[in-house]
């Protein structure tokens, strides 16, 4: 319209069609046919110093040109727009919903291009939405810090000898936009704790309240909904609870809601690492904190107009929450199964649960120095560190009669079998020993397990009157407890003068019925 009108105001100086085409490049047909248009309206001619505004001009415009579409906004897929409109107020995208018309409409002969250019054309007409709109926010000294990964390409890794993907961390303060960043392998809890740990001491304080996205080492469970809430990661929560820090986790595919941190990660990918080339992944880390503080930081920023170091030093440092004296002990939280064993494992190494909470899942609390198993928010058992492949058992967290099968040395039973008595350590050896070539451990442990039910007394006798008569299997053991025969006494110790060869126990004076001699 502002055009229109210097058409007016040329047309007025004296102008002719060919200068006014000439001078504002525009074609003489369309000078032709907004004059004819004009001069219906009698806005034509006039002085040059008063123009009719762009308000009357395009009024007049409309009314005797009309607001036609232009050909080429004439679609072949008029006919599905109501159809297309309704699928787009549902949040489908232009390709599902040119999937939907081929799969549905037998007639519809339209391309993906004209959809996605109807789609386009349709949300213009709705014009701008309220989310549609980027509130900036305002944060105070010391209030927020942003955090994010980005893809930094492929390093050598010296301990694993191969080349590995690699990330930098970027941690960004949101008042004077001040960064730490560092380069590392993956993107684990363990490794996500220490570079927040090693942050806070480069900044030299703690942030009120951290802005993670939605990875694992974080956030476990993300929100989709203003009245879900996200689960944070166990070990993150035990970090901010130590740091005094709130969490603010980034909304599920909506970066924008850390945009300083996501501008960041992209202006030290395209500084940093576009112009610098791997040495090593030591000498990059080096490298990259150089950069840091001798570029990045003291850059003229172009949101505050100030040196991020600068603008931290005088107004952001004194604000920052200060840091703990002690720095804070790794603590990872894991969830680990309780196996057949009784054991859980961790790192590698095994530590034993009461055998009651078999096949269920168990949250531990690892350390460097110690392992702690929790079920159902209530601690069970603490164990200290041992090292990779070994055990740290408890005795009591095994089935009461069958722990002691885990032993698996004669040494142990021999011992086993000694505290009982002396006759049992010697039925024990004795078994043992019956056989040179196959072990006799399951023998020896079925028969010092049942006699060590039986009082003393009684397991002593069963194992001397099972020596006397060289019975040294378990069943015959047993029986001589089950049928008292350890309450007779041994042959030879009363007088059986009646019968030098008698196998019996008893004079035939003493049974039911006496023999007459």
């Amino acid at each position: 319209m502002h055009q229109l009108q210097e058409m007016v105001r040329l047309h007025r100086m004296g102008r002719s069609r060919r200068q006014i085409s000439r001078q504002l490049r525009v074609g003489r047909d369309t000078i032709r046919s907004y004059f004819e248009a004009l001069d219906k309206a009698e806005l034509l001619n006039g002085s040059p110093g008063e123009l009719p505004d762009t308000g009357t001009l395009k009024a007049s415009i409309d009314k005797h040109l009309g607001a036609s579409k232009p050909p080429q906004q004439n679609s072949s897929i008029d006919q599905w727009q109501p159809k297309i409109e309704d699928l787009l107020r549902k949040g489908a995208t232009p390709t599902p919903i040119h999937d939907f018309l081929r799969l549905h409409e037998p007639d519809y002969k339209g391309s993906l291009s004209a959809v996605k250019r109807m789609c386009l054309r349709l949300k213009q007409d709705d014009g701008p939405k309220e989310t549609d709109v980027a509130i900036p926010v305002e944060t105070a000294p010391g209030e927020v810090a942003q955090v994010d990964f980005g893809y930094a390409g492929k390093r050598y890794d010296p301990e694993q000898g191969v080349l590995r993907k690699s990330w930098v961390f970027v941690m960004t303060l949101g008042f004077s936009r001040h960064m730490y960043l560092d380069l590392v392998f993956d993107q684990k809890i363990k490794t996500w704790i220490e570079l927040h740990i090693r942050a806070f001491e480069f900044f030299g304080g703690v942030p009120a309240v951290l802005v993670p996205d939605n990875l694992k080492a974080a956030v476990v469970r993300a929100t989709f909904g203003i009245d879900d809430d996200p689960v944070l990661n166990r070990s993150y929560r035990e970090l901010a609870r130590y740091y005094g820090f709130q969490v603010d986790p980034t909304p599920p595919r909506s970066p924008e809601k850390k945009g300083k941190v996501e501008r960041d990660v992209r202006y030290v990918k395209n500084n940093f690492f576009k112009t610098w080339e791997s040495v090593d992944i030591e000498e990059d880390r080096r490298q990259l904190l150089r950069w840091n503080l001798e570029i990045a930081a003291k850059r003229r920023h172009g949101t505050t107009g100030r040196p991020p170091i600068e603008h931290f030093e005088e107004e952001e440092l004194t604000e920052l929450n200060p840091l703990p004296k002690n720095r804070w002990e790794m603590v990872i939280w894991k969830k680990a199964k309780l196996h057949r064993d009784c054991h859980i494992q961790i790192d590698g190494s095994f530590y034993s649960a009461p055998w009651t909470l078999l096949n269920q899942d168990l949250w531990v609390r690892c350390t460097d120095h110690s392992v702690a198993i929790h079920h159902c928010d209530e601690h069970i058992w603490t164990h200290a560190r041992v090292g990779r492949g070994k055990r740290q058992t408890i005795e009591s967290h095994l089935p009461e009669h069958r722990r002691d099968l885990r032993q698996r040395s004669r040494e142990y039973w021999i011992q086993r079998s000694r505290e009982i008595g002396p006759e049992v350590e010697d039925l024990a050896k004795e078994i043992f020993d019956s056989d040179d070539v196959l072990l006799q451990l399951r023998k020896v442990q079925s028969v010092v397990r049942h006699l060590d039910t039986f009082p003393r007394k009684r397991a002593r006798m069963a194992a001397k009157r099972a020596l006397h008569f060289g019975c040294i299997e378990y069943r015959g053991i047993k029986n001589i407890l089950s049928k008292g025969l350890d309450l007779e006494p041994l042959p030879g110790e009363v007088d059986r003068s009646w019968s030098k060869d008698s196998r019996y126990a008893r004079k035939p004076t003493e049974t039911l019925f006496p023999i007459e001699e």
